[in-house]
């Protein structure tokens, strides 16, 4: 098996879609628009099985120093091979590289995240003042990092997590 971990192009769209619509019947992954997948190209690592997207995963800004991980996923056939470790670890490498000190995220897979670091958070843990610019944010993922009512109650069941760099 020839398995590369890589930023995403904006080629692999097709391939980060089909893992998303794999999942998000259940409930398991959001749904994403494909024209929102191509605008967020530069967010992604992806993991190619002999030239094909076997995983994929975002890092998504939300302040100077916090981040979200979204989208994390690898192929039900693959899961359990360390590929979602690799993905996870590019993407705390870029976090680091680019300045985030926290990164968050949204998931049932509370073990997986977990095993990475990652916490389970009640409440908002930024100050008033950034708390008061994230509000202007229109982006969903701040929303439920925010646990702002207009997105509560949370439908789809999952945690909020953080995990500090």
């Amino acid at each position: 098996m020839s398995l590369e971990i890589r930023p995403a192009r904006t080629s692999d769209v097709k391939g980060i879609r089909a893992l998303i619509d794999s999942y998000a019947p259940e409930g398991r992954l959001l749904s994403k628009e494909t024209v929102t997948l191509y605008e967020s190209t530069q967010e992604f690592t992806v993991a190619l099985k002999d030239g094909v997207v076997v995983g994929c995963g975002a890092l998504h800004i939300l302040w100077e120093d916090l981040a979200e991980v979204r989208t994390v996923a690898v192929t039900q056939e693959l899961q359990g091979t360390g590929i979602g470790n690799q993905i996870m670890e590019a993407i705390t490498a870029r976090a680091k590289n680019i300045g985030v000190k926290r990164i968050f995220c949204l998931t049932f897979e509370t073990q997986f995240f977990g095993r990475h670091g990652f916490e389970i958070i009640d409440g908002t843990p930024v100050e008033p003042d950034v708390y008061a610019e994230l509000l202007r944010s229109y982006d969903a993922g701040i929303a439920e990092f925010l646990d702002l009512e207009s997105v509560k109650p949370n439908t789809l069941g999952n945690t909020r997590m953080l995990k500090k760099l």
